[in-house]
């Protein structure tokens, strides 16, 4: 049966590893950082620890490998209370992401996907009851594109509504964008995948239109510290972020996505939603780390 609140997230598990330092190094340089910590990370269970911290009931389909890592991640999520009924292992290491971070907040990451990327057509047919049952599949590309797009595909035809965060940002089939509900790119990844520049508000609103004459159905651009721009189809409207000092800009985009999701799953309009997400974003900052730093509801 239809469950309308449902948010099944599925997507990378990754345990994080980060250094903060004064400067990211160049190419061929080595710079000493300070403090280092490690825990669990992944934009796909970012998003689903910011869902679930902030009041959403979550499901999380994942894959990690048969390794100490893979162990303490879904010991990490049941903690966290998100159904992990569904999180498959594999033969492959469990995926790993090398964050530098350095005075200004900014940062650097290289990720090994590991058994993220042993994520297989199969599995996705696998959970098919899960994602026929969701209200809302949420969605980014640190797994196969192929099994993105089938999940997308199934969980659209069923009714769901699929939100895309198209990063890390790679090339995508165009039939794609049919099954997108709504589609949350940064200013970047827009103009990538739309083709055009869309580094200001007038840009980004002649991206997003491109992107809905391929079918997308709404977007919500995000620009960083500015805030984010909604696109449903008429005139957009802007939500600004709030005025915080960033210790740490890791997890802000997923708790975005999470918060979002949340929001809307307990009825409030896409410009709520987004208010509400730059709330939790704002206080993501804050922190050091990823999942470290997501908040709680009480937190808001």
């Amino acid at each position: 049966m239809k469950n309308e609140k449902l948010i099944l997230v599925v997507g990378s598990s990754n345990t994080d590893m980060t250094v903060k330092t004064k400067y990211l190094p160049k190419p061929g340089e080595t710079v000493l950082g300070n403090d280092f910590t490690m825990g669990p990370g992944g934009k796909g269970a970012n998003q689903a620890v910011a869902a679930s911290r902030l009041g959403g009931e979550v499901k999380f389909i994942c894959k990690v490998g048969r390794d100490i890592f893979g162990d303490n991640a879904i010991a990490h999520y049941r903690n966290e209370k998100l159904d992990t009924e569904g999180i498959l292992r594999s033969d492959c290491p469990s995926g790993v992401a090398l964050i530098s971070v350095d005075a200004q907040a900014e940062n650097s990451i290289v990720v090994a996907s590991g058994a993220n990327g042993d994520m297989t057509e199969a599995d996705i047919e696998a959970s098919r009851k899960d994602l026929e049952k969701c209200g809302i599949l949420l969605l980014q590309l640190e797994i196969p594109v192929p099994s993105v797009l089938k999940a997308a595909k199934i969980a659209h035809e069923a009714g769901a509504m699929v939100v895309l965060n198209p990063a890390p940002a790679c090339p995508l089939p165009e039939e794609i964008f049919r099954y997108i509900d709504l589609f949350i790119p940064n200013q970047t990844e827009l103009a990538n995948y739309s083709g055009i520049d869309a580094s200001d508000v007038e840009g980004a609103e002649k991206a997003a239109a491109a992107m809905q004459a391929k079918g997308v159905g709404k977007l919500i651009v995000t620009m960083g510290s500015k805030g984010a721009l909604i696109c449903e189809g008429g005139p957009s409207v802007f939500v600004p972020a709030k005025k915080v000092k960033a210790v740490d800009t890791t997890a802000a985009g997923d708790t975005f996505c999470g918060a979002l999701c949340v929001a809307i799953s307990e009825g409030r309009s896409l410009k709520e939603a987004a208010e509400f997400a730059a709330s939790a974003s704002a206080l993501t900052v804050q922190k050091m780390g990823a999942q470290n730093s997501i908040p709680f509801r009480k937190d808001l």
